[in-house]
Formats: C-alpha cells, structure tokens, sequence
C-alpha cells in the first residue's frame, strides 16, 4: 500500500513566491496546496489533514500570525513555518509556540526550508 505524502500548505500574498514554494514542495515528494490568503486556506476542505503550514507574515488581510493563532483558536495544532520579506524580532517573538517550526526571512535557500519542513514532520507526526 502506497504510503501517504505529507501536505504541505503555502499560503502567501506574492505569487511568484507561492509559486516557487509550491512547485519545490512537489519535486521533493511532498503533497502541496497553495492560497493567495489566510481565508482561502481557511476555507480548504483538507485544513485539518494539512501536515505543514508555510505562510508568509505580512499579508494584506489576515497575517500569517494571526493566521496561525486562528487555527489555535479552532483546535487545529499544524506546524507552521513563518516566512518574510521583513524580518522583524518582535515579531518574531511574538510568534514563537510549540507550533512555529520555523521563521525564514525571504530569500531563504531550498534546504533552510527543507530543514524546517522535516523538522515539523518529525515533531509533529500524523
């Protein structure tokens, strides 16, 4: 019996970067979904079976902060990786809890997220 690819969900304002992210998931083995914001990821069928969250912190709406605190509050505990193109320690900070697996600043390498995604699978198995 086949086993199951991890899905891993990228969520980001820019498309060329959600685009990239995406197409790397998938060439790596990994079951990858991509939204353009936190309410379409909010809105997809498989929310709870996603292994991994990606998700940009500075978007236009809901950021991917409060994005994460969002599936807190609904009783959804997914390793999230938090990227940005501004990083910021406070933010930073802010967003450290058992969940956050990651904090890249963009651009990141193929492997700092790779790293970060193993980490978060291994940490959080399904």
């Amino acid at each position: 019996m086949p086993t199951k690819k991890p899905l891993i969900a990228i969520v980001d304002d820019d498309q060329s970067m959600r685009e990239a992210t995406t197409g790397l998931m998938r060439s790596l083995g990994f079951d990858a979904e991509a939204f353009s914001s936190a309410d379409h990821f909010l809105a997809f069928p498989r929310l709870r079976d996603t292994d991994c969250l990606v998700t940009d912190i500075h978007m236009p709406g809901m950021s991917g902060l409060e994005l994460h605190r969002r599936l807190v509050d609904l009783g959804v505990s997914m390793p999230t990786v938090l990227i940005t193109a501004y990083p910021n320690e406070n933010l930073r900070a802010r967003g450290l809890s058992p969940d956050i697996v990651g904090y890249l600043e963009k651009p990141f390498g193929e492997q700092e997220l790779l790293t970060c995604i193993r980490s978060a699978l291994e940490r959080h198995p399904r």
